[in-house]
């Protein structure tokens, strides 16, 4: 007779064997599957590995190259900058290491001669200041300076004056002129020191752009100073990258005008885009010649020696 007993031990039975035949499967399934994850990790951490040893020797590369263009600048470079007089215009944010690095190599490296170095402020682009930037040059024109542009524009008309008193012009300008237009700006609207004699080229090292409300109108200013430095005399116009809309040396670039004469870096903060620098400004003051430079750069990382050259003399 069936009994409770043996429905029990029936029950526990087909239990045991559902249990063995887990176990079994179990088993005869993890050997394999087991081995194949082993293999999977041990491969993806050989690869991994490999990963982390291409970064290595890609940064050690980088390295090399950054050296490289550190220590052959000078033979690059020679002595087309000897006693070259420039102006270094800076935005606002500009980063400090990177501005002191070029005018450093521009300096040391180059033999070029800073006449000055001077910060716009905020306050020079904002379209709200147009009324006390036109009475500024109303006031603080000297006679020798004339031309200067007929129109409403504070930033065009200010740019214009402050690069006739700090750059080459014709009739020169007296340096007590000088000095009384460049104290005008000096505070509010310009951060530097004074400068004692006139440049013959200039350089722009840009910070980030401005990308608040109506950051548009800031940036515009910005590219209007570079127009009117650019008709008083040979420019560079350099950032440490073209990050940010409304950047520095993409407007430039991207004005069919603009970019016909200027030069532009894009890399300024690493040394190979100091050395870029350096070139531009050197063909600029020779000849003129505007190229655009760096990892964005259309004409490549930086400009060619000239034909006929030796040893950058």
């Amino acid at each position: 007779m069936i009994n409770f007993r043996y429905h029990v031990v029936s029950i526990a039975a087909v239990f045991l064997a559902l249990a063995l035949g887990l176990i079994v499967g179990t088993a005869a399934f993890n050997g394999p599957a087991a081995d194949g994850l082993a293999a999977s990790v041990d491969q993806m951490g050989k690869e991994n590995q490999s990963l982390r040893d291409e970064v290595k020797h890609l940064n050690e590369e980088a390295e090399q190259e950054e050296k490289f263009a550190t220590e052959a600048l000078p033979w690059m470079i020679g002595n087309r900058l000897n006693g070259k007089r420039v102006l270094i215009i800076t935005t606002t944010d500009a980063d400090k290491e990177y501005v002191d690095g070029v005018a450093e190599a521009l300096r040391t490296v180059g033999g070029a001669t800073i006449t000055g170095q001077v910060s716009f402020q905020k306050r020079f682009v904002d379209p709200a200041s147009k009324e006390e930037l036109l009475d500024l040059v109303d006031n603080g024109t000297p006679s020798t300076v004339t031309g200067l542009p007929a129109n409403s524009n504070g930033v065009e008309t200010g740019a214009a004056l402050l690069a006739a008193v700090l750059v080459d012009h014709n009739p020169e300008v007296a340096e007590p002129d000088r000095t009384k237009t460049l104290n005008a700006f000096l505070g509010s609207y310009l951060v530097g020191s004074l400068v004692k004699q006139p440049a013959e080229a200039i350089l722009v090292l840009a910070g980030p752009p401005y990308n608040e409300k109506d950051a548009g109108k800031f940036n515009t200013g910005l590219k209007t100073i570079v127009e009117q430095f650019d008709k008083a005399g040979p420019i560079v116009v350099a950032a440490e990258s073209t990050a940010g809309d409304g950047n520095l040396v993409g407007a430039v670039r991207g004005d069919s005008d603009l970019s016909k004469p200027v030069s532009t870096v894009d890399n300024a903060g690493t040394p190979q885009g100091r050395a870029a620098v350096l070139l531009a400004l050197a063909d600029q003051i020779e000849s003129k010649t505007a190229g655009h430079y760096g990892v964005s750069g259309q004409n490549g990382l930086m400009p060619k020696a000239p034909a006929g050259t030796k040893n950058g003399s």
